[in-house]
């Protein structure tokens, strides 16, 4: 049987449109400003970008064509989502970074008419910002889901929210919330979560402090933030109550993988670049490109690039299928993260002292991508569930 791996003709013009837009439109501004959103403009940068993204017919690749979205699979979105990430800002420009582009996801897929009305369709046309508040302070959750500490409690037509988040992405000028929370059992359980949404300007809910990392390109930043006595009327509970975590794996699959692809158009520039380099450097003798030794590199960063991308295709069309695809996004998100900074890594050696100069873009896109071996999961709690699979399958082929 053959397998196809070729891409609709309207997708591979997309990406053409795609690629001309952010070389035209998107890079000009990143470089600008090295890489720091606040810095080129915030809310303002992604209204302006949006509306030239929407003007070229490339904006919300990802998003319902009902909300204005172009409707993409997960496997038609790959080299879409790769050609955008081709510039750190390229996410914001189409809309398709996070935390909003999980977010329209996620709402597509489990909001009730009322909620996607009210939520999805100002969130998938840009009108508004929104955060997905999961991750907690020490003891609460993080890597471990289950130590889940923020509580909602059942009160006269709904639920009041209390508790503290952290590493909030987009959180400062959200428009809504996506509250995991509580409703059952205590930290440590299994299970008992709920989502919640909320309006950013609930009464309660504070945005403490920016939590300042190495990325700069999300808006919003990431937020610790507070939950006071936060009323959610029942209308708003996203799904069925104790059933967050499973919802949650709704988001977290699909939105690993557009991590991936965002980020292999980030680790593809960072290759071009290198290339660019070493083929007109001379030294010892002749151009660097003709050393072996420089060699290696680009031949390492190919393998690497060719790998994640084999390993994303094949992910995205078990998701496409309707599979769970557990294995198949871990195994793509832990090989992509570590081989996205090994392929920047090898190129800012290529480029010598320009490589960690600000003359190229090498050092910010490795500040950019280190967090994404712990963003949606660390390596190590991905090779953990991969592991405690795989010892699942062979103790139930036993037992049969």
């Amino acid at each position: 049987m053959t397998i196809d791996l070729s891409y609709r003709p309207e997708v591979v013009e997309l990406v053409a449109r795609t690629e001309l837009f952010i070389n035209e439109h998107v890079l000009p501004v990143e470089n600008e400003f090295r890489g720091d959103v606040t810095a080129a403009g915030g809310d303002d940068l992604r209204r302006d970008l949006n509306a030239k993204a929407k003007a070229a017919g490339v904006f919300a690749p990802h998003a319902p064509v009902e909300f204005g979205g172009l409707g993409l699979s997960m496997s038609d979105r790959a080299p879409v989502f790769e050609a955008a990430g081709r510039s750190t800002f390229g996410p914001v420009a189409l809309h398709i970074g996070a935390p909003d582009e999980g977010n329209v996801h996620m709402l597509a897929h489990i909001a009730d008419d009322r909620q996607r009305h009210e939520y999805l369709a100002p969130l998938a046309a840009g009108d508004v910002r929104s955060a997905f508040a999961m991750t907690e302070p020490s003891p609460g959750a993080g890597a471990d889901p289950d130590a889940l500490s923020t509580t909602a409690a059942r009160v006269d037509g709904g639920w009041k929210i209390n508790g503290r988040k952290r590493f909030i992405t987009g959180a400062d000028g959200a428009g809504f919330f996506i509250i995991m929370a509580r409703t059952s059992g205590e930290p440590g359980d299994r299970g008992g979560a709920t989502m919640f949404l909320a309006p950013g300007d609930a009464e309660g809910i504070s945005v403490d402090r920016h939590i300042h990392t190495t990325d700069k390109s999300m808006i919003g930043g990431h937020c610790e933030m507070t939950f006071t006595d936060v009323f959610v009327p029942d209308a708003d509970v996203l799904g069925e109550v104790n059933e967050g975590y499973r919802y949650a794996q709704v988001r977290l699959g699909p939105a690993r993988m557009t991590h991936v692809m965002r980020w292999m158009g980030s680790a593809v520039r960072a290759q071009k670049v290198a290339l660019d380099y070493v083929e007109q450097r001379q030294g010892f003798g002749g151009r660097l490109a003709d050393l072996g030794m420089i060699q290696q590199l680009v031949a390492d960063n190919e393998i690497d690039l060719a790998a994640a991308r084999a390993l994303l295709v094949r992910a995205c069309w078990e998701l496409d299928q309707g599979a769970h695809a557990s294995d198949s996004t871990s195994i793509a998100k832990t090989f992509g993260a570590e081989a996205f900074s090994r392929v920047v890594d090898r190129s800012i050696q290529m480029c010598g002292g320009l490589g960690v100069s600000e003359d190229l873009p090498l050092a910010r896109l490795a500040d950019e991508l280190r967090p994404f071996r712990i963003y949606d999961g660390p390596s190590e709690v991905h090779r953990w569930a991969i592991a405690k699979r795989a010892v699942g399958r062979v103790r139930k082929e036993r037992q049969a």
